[in-house]
């Protein structure tokens, strides 16, 4: 596996999927506190190898993406779409910065895409120039004569649907995203496609081109959301436990070191030493922070808020959790209430356990009676017993936040 090429992604989301009902295109419904599109976003968001994302939008919801997108940890850039499908993927494709090596296309109606399938498919496309995961046929696949509609003429409303001929299931595969090209590759499809070839997706213009196209395992589970049928069942699905109470868990720690600060909970103690951070080496609010974001599945403080960043040099690590907590709330998640243990064989810290609970409620916007904090000591035990350093645990809990997406 070549971790250094580099990978951006294209999130096809130019449509109004006027096919699968309701009030709101498919995208931009909501289930488990996030959108469709944030799901179908977030497998590459996490994926190590993707350094880049492209979202398609329709024309209007560009203007105002759905706020779940800055969230995201990787750069995001939005990009509004055509009238076809491929129109968006060409427009996705022009905003691919010039270092990517590997793109993927992907639509976004494919939320539950799994890290293996989007390593299977850079594989292969860095090897061969194009891939495409794709599913075995496993049912006798028939092909109709003529082009008339089946469901009409189950209804009787059209002439009856004939078979025309038998295909050989053992050479059909039913195509997926994300379909991975080397960007030379893409464009030259894209091009194609620009000249009036119409496709369904990129890897039929790809091949119109003259590349070869390479079939890998697809995943059973990486279903396309289409019909309203499709949307229901997605939705019960990404709700099952999206849209109950979610727990996270944080830990930090800091060395002591002589001439800092000590502060815990956001507010400074009075002590000989304070604690060894990028940041002001606040441990709680570092713990709660993890704590939060791990509930919310949104990755990690360091993720956020790197020590190799300058902005966050001797920052208030109040003020990253306030950031925190806005990632969380984006997510669709709020903080339910926090429980922090800090182990510390000095100072006494029981004094200070109240001041830090009501300065911890305003930034994560729930009372104090919410919060709870607990002083340990390690009993004199390893280096934390001997008071060179201070460890912290905390649990956190968030719930949904229920809030409607408008069509745009």
């Amino acid at each position: 596996m070549d971790h250094s090429v580099r990978v951006a992604a294209v999130i096809a989301a130019g449509g109004r999927g006027r096919r699968s009902g309701g009030g709101v295109p498919k995208q931009f419904r909501r289930a488990g506190g996030r959108t469709l599109l944030e799901h179908g976003v977030a497998p590459f968001d996490r994926h190590d190898r993707v350094a880049e994302l492209i979202v398609v939008l329709p024309a209007d919801a560009a203007q105002s993406p759905p706020p779940g997108l800055a969230a995201c940890a990787s750069p995001v850039r939005v990009v509004a779409g055509g009238a076809r499908r491929q129109d968006s993927v060409a427009a996705g494709v022009d905003a691919v910065g010039e270092g990517a090596d590997i793109v993927l296309v992907h639509d976004a109606a494919r939320p539950f895409c799994s890290a293996a399938l989007i390593d299977r498919v850079i594989d292969a496309a860095a090897e061969t120039g194009a891939a495409v995961p794709a599913l075995r046929a496993t049912d006798t696949v028939k092909e109709a004569a003529g082009m008339a509609d089946p469901a009409m003429a189950a209804a009787g409303a059209a002439d009856p649907v004939m078979v025309a001929a038998t295909l050989p299931r053992d050479r059909i595969w039913l195509a997926q995203t994300p379909q991975g090209f080397r960007l030379d590759v893409l464009r030259e499809a894209v091009a194609l496609g620009r000249k009036g070839v119409e496709a369904t997706d990129e890897a039929l213009l790809a091949e119109r081109a003259g590349h070869p196209v390479r079939l890998v395992e697809g995943d059973p589970a990486n279903v396309k959301v289409t019909t309203a049928a499709d949307v229901d069942e997605a939705m019960a699905r990404l709700g099952t436990g999206g849209g109950a109470v979610r727990i996270g868990f944080g830990y930090d720690s800091h060395r002591t070191e002589a001439g800092r600060p000590l502060i815990l909970g956001g507010i400074e103690i009075p002590h000989d030493v304070g604690l060894a951070g990028h940041s002001d080496a606040d441990g709680v609010c570092h713990a709660v922070t993890d704590a939060l974001l791990g509930a919310a599945a949104a990755g990690d403080i360091g993720r956020h808020f790197p020590d190799t960043d300058p902005r966050w040099k001797g920052a208030s690590s109040i003020e990253l959790l306030r950031g925190a907590v806005a990632i969380v709330r984006a997510h669709g998640f709020a903080p339910g209430n926090v429980d922090v243990v800090v182990i510390a064989q000095r100072p006494k810290l029981g004094p200070h356990v109240e001041a830090m609970r009501e300065r911890l409620s305003d930034p994560l916007g729930i009372p104090p009676g919410a919060i709870s904090i607990k002083a340990k000591t390690a009993e004199g035990m390893d280096a934390v017993g001997r008071g060179e350093g201070i460890v912290v645990h905390a649990v956190a809990t968030v719930v949904p936040v229920v809030r409607d997406v408008p069509a745009p």
